[in-house]
């Protein structure tokens, strides 16, 4: 396993040495962590009469009680008996042990200069120093309690497991390796940030990954090593290939089982402490109508639920637009029984279709925020209250016709049917500009708008790779888990790997 830390690259001006002299190494510490109020200095004697002097220093906001008083207590089993019994071992017995035989545990290491020991201070670890020893002794005790493994919030499903990521990166990790018992899953270690240094894993399968795409996102994390990250987020957009792009060009899941299906095809999974959310690389536009669901599902009902998701993709994105064209250009395209009924709708209603539908629109975008920053006990319930109150007083006052908040309401159902959250947010914003050029120019308009879509997506790179890929450029034989998804027995004999190819 290959383990970068960029904390650990530092030039010799920022190298402190460890002093013999236990008051200068107290001195320093509590200089450098002063108004540091959660830090905790705890002094102790060992050796016969007690006469040899040590401390440790921790911050009490990153220990249990449980595991504090655990750590005070092995205290003075600081060495193993092979050295002598506890109260006669000398500070020259504990150099000679663990100078010549290492450390004792393995969660411990040492340390040789106060630069790296407070680093580790602050990532939760135990720090001992010892008085005539220029080396420091570093336990990782960290022991907070976070929340405990639920079922999916944002990706709940009918079939299939239920569990979700949390906030801790060993238990995320654990869940994929009880998922994938091979050694060819592999992990390596970046540590980010100046301030919160924070440890981010990147995980692939090595048999499977492409390696120009795992050499490419090392080189652009690498650029990140002063970069203070709080979340998956950061790095998504500090990797990605095309920063205005408003399509997203990785994937997000906080479910273990669909990041271990990504990695069998050959992704890149990036992992961050302190956040629950997986970064899939490269993310691809055939993917983000994809569900974990689809492989515990039927391959013919979970065909048709793909088919139906890129309905909604185009009811979403082009919905408004299509009847501001028709209706203002266009209405010789609509059936006369249709066309008497809209004009019936539309009567009275004092500003043209675009202006309607921006209205509309701005309402329906606004309950729907409201709704997500509400608590969920009653977030939900103000977002369906406030659609049918504000549609029927738009209806009543004039404001709006009962088309269009038919309208406006399907464009919004269709949203919800995506998978991938930060796609339905992309065509929330695309629409915009659709309505705009079906305003001003029509069918005409909407076609160059599609044609301007489809070149961006052409165009676009995920990692490096075809945002389209395996449509464009297409390739046939990753065709079986796109559009549709062919049956296990098919798709589970083919090569794993769609987006490289199986490797020999």
């Amino acid at each position: 396993m290959n383990q970068t830390s960029f904390a650990s690259t530092r030039s010799e001006t920022d190298i402190q040495p460890i002093s013999p002299v236990l008051e200068s190494n107290l001195k320093w510490l509590e200089t450098h962590f002063e108004y540091c109020e959660d830090l905790s200095v705890f002094q102790w004697h060992f050796g016969p009469e007690l006469q040899y002097t040590a401390f440790s220093v921790y911050f009490d906001s990153l220990f249990e009680n449980k595991a504090l008083n655990y750590m005070k207590a092995s205290l003075q089993d600081l060495v193993p008996h092979e050295v002598g019994p506890a109260i006669s071992i000398t500070p020259e017995d504990v150099i000679r042990f663990f100078s010549n035989h290492g450390v004792s545990s393995q969660s411990s290491k040492l340390v040789n200069d106060l630069i790296e020991a407070s680093d580790d201070i602050v990532t939760g670890h135990l720090v001992i120093f010892i008085n005539g020893w220029n080396q420091a002794l570093s336990y990782k005790v960290a022991s907070l309690t976070t929340r405990q493994v639920s079922e999916p919030s944002a990706e709940s499903v009918v079939h299939g497991p239920r569990e979700s990521t949390v906030e801790n990166l060993q238990k995320n990790i654990g869940m994929l390796r009880q998922r994938l018992k091979t050694p060819n899953f592999k992990l390596e270690k970046f540590t980010l940030g100046v301030e919160t240094k924070t440890e981010v894993n990147i995980a692939y399968l090595i048999n499977a990954v492409n390696l120009e795409a795992l050499a490419e996102l090392k080189e652009r994390i690498s650029r990140m090593k002063k970069v203070n990250v709080l979340d998956t987020s950061f790095i998504e957009e500090w990797i990605e290939d095309s920063t205005y792009s408003p399509f997203p060009q990785y994937r997000y899941t906080e479910r273990p089982d669909t990041a271990t299906a990504a990695l069998l095809d050959g992704k890149i999974i990036v992992l961050v402490e302190g956040t629950g959310s997986i970064l899939i690389c490269p993310g691809l536009f055939t993917e983000m109508y994809q569900s974990s669901e689809d492989f515990y599902q039927r391959s013919m009902i979970a065909s048709l639920i793909r088919i139906m998701r890129i309905f909604a993709f185009f009811i979403a994105l082009s919905l408004p637009s299509i009847y501001i064209a028709l209706t203002t250009f266009h209405p010789e395209l609509i059936p006369t029984v249709l066309l008497l009924a809209l004009m019936n709708a539309r009567e009275g209603i004092p500003f043209p279709a675009f202006y309607e539908a921006a209205i509309m629109e701005f309402f329906f975008e606004l309950l729907r925020e409201a709704g997500a920053r509400l608590p969920r006990q009653i977030g939900s319930t103000i977002s369906i209250v406030g659609a049918l109150v504000i549609g029927e007083a738009a209806i009543s006052a004039g404001i709006a016709s009962p088309s269009m908040v038919v309208v406006v309401s399907l464009t919004g159902i269709a949203s919800f049917a995506i998978p991938q959250y930060n796609m339905a947010t992309a065509l929330r914003i695309i629409k915009i500009p659709l309505m705009i050029l079906s305003t001003f120019l029509g069918g005409f308009g909407l076609m160059i708008g599609f044609l301007w879509i489809l070149l961006h997506l052409t165009s676009l790179r995920s990692l490096g790779q075809p945002y389209l890929n395996p449509v464009a450029p297409l390739q046939p034989k990753q065709l079986l888990d796109t559009l549709i998804r062919a049956p296990l027995k098919i798709l589970l004999r083919s090569p794993r790997n769609k987006l490289f190819g199986s490797k020999k």
